[in-house]
């Protein structure tokens, strides 16, 4: 597997990602990533530090490029925690929790960005603006509660499914309701 393949990869959907969900300055995006799957393995198989490095390159520069904040979901041995810098969790509230994640218990995706961030911090629980699901990780659980599927040009990253949500408010009223259309 081609580092850099996979790494241009990441920046592409990405960015492509970040136009098309018109996230804002300063929301975030949730990332969840079975390195085992971009490689062609099952999930939880085959953690590969040098892959989650290099996709996690490419991702954060798309990221830092949009002026938006990157939240990493660990696996399910840290009960699919976040790895976020420290001034996001601040900023919107989230509480920290004390825990470093590693390749075989937080996965290396969330290792490379805890190793990458500035100012690492873990969370629980977060209500994410737009999330990327690479290797069916299920990230919903950290997004806002109105989920819309995002279709992108390509749905792999590596050999991984790759499925895209942006989040938008949620209607309320009857039948008499009257909508804003820019906010759909």
């Amino acid at each position: 597997m081609n580092l850099e393949t996979i790494k241009q990869q990441g920046y592409n959907l990405t960015k492509e990602l970040i136009e098309v969900s018109k996230i804002k300055e300063g929301q975030i995006l949730v990332i969840g990533c079975s390195t085992s799957e971009v490689a062609g393995q099952g999930i939880g198989s085959f953690s590969s530090p040098e892959l989650a490095e290099s996709l996690f390159k490419g991702i954060y520069e798309a990221t830092k490029e949009a002026n938006i904040y990157l939240a990493a979901q660990c696996c399910e041995h840290l009960n699919r925690a976040l790895i976020l810098e420290a001034e996001a969790a601040e900023k919107y509230g989230y509480e920290e929790v004390n825990v470093m994640p590693q390749p075989k218990a937080g996965g290396s995706f969330a290792t490379a960005a805890y190793k990458a961030f500035t100012s690492p911090v873990a969370v629980e629980h977060i209500k994410a603006h737009v999330g990327m699901d690479i290797g069916d990780t299920l990230i919903g659980m950290h997004l806002k509660d109105v989920a819309v599927p995002v279709r992108l040009s390509s749905d792999k990253i590596g050999e991984a499914h790759v499925v895209c949500a942006r989040t938008r408010a949620k209607f309320i009223g009857g039948s008499r309701a009257v909508y804003d259309e820019s906010r759909l």
